[in-house]
């Protein structure tokens, strides 16, 4: 992981990847067996970067397929419904313009997003640490992840095995 899923998750976690939960698969007595389950919303899910897919990113789904997302002054809205989120983290104080580290760490352009509707086969995901990541509000050009297809997704983040952070 990196500072986007602090601090749910730390630099230096080894993290158990359900690789098969999403995998393709024949429906029924198979998806019993194998623990397979479909995309959820809150799932911390490792993916291929689209922009380079040898790198691989973590970050939580936060929108499915045909949902709208909005964030209002870094609240999440789904279909106009206000997003519970316990797992987040915000900077704490808020960077302000005149702070030297505002831009960064934060700049505060992901404070407010949308409406933009999830398109279908792709997904909406976001780091816990919101005011330290690149993810689906910036497009790739920027660094972001934009809208990410579900084809680049490798698994679910299942358990931390250990952790070497300091």
């Amino acid at each position: 992981p990196t500072g986007s899923m602090e601090s749910n998750l730390l630099i230096g976690d080894h993290l158990l990847v359900n690789k098969v939960v999403y995998s393709p698969s024949l429906g029924g007595l198979e998806n019993g067996i194998m623990g397979k389950k479909p995309i959820q919303r809150g799932h911390v899910v490792v993916f291929k970067y689209p922009e380079d897919p040898a790198r691989d990113f973590i970050k939580r789904v936060i929108g499915l397929p045909g949902e709208t997302i909005e964030i209002r002054d870094k609240r999440v809205y789904i279909d106009g419904q206000p997003l519970d989120e316990p797992y987040v983290h915000f900077l704490e104080p808020p960077l302000r313009p005149e702070d030297p580290e505002y831009g960064v760490r934060s700049d505060g352009r992901g404070d407010d997003y949308g409406p933009r509707t999830v398109p279908a086969g792709q997904l909406f995901v976001m780091g816990d640490n919101r005011d330290n990541s690149m993810d689906s509000r910036f497009k790739q050009e920027v660094g972001g992840v934009g809208f990410l297809p579900a084809e680049y997704l490798v698994g679910r983040a299942d358990r931390i095995m250990f952790s070497s952070a300091g």
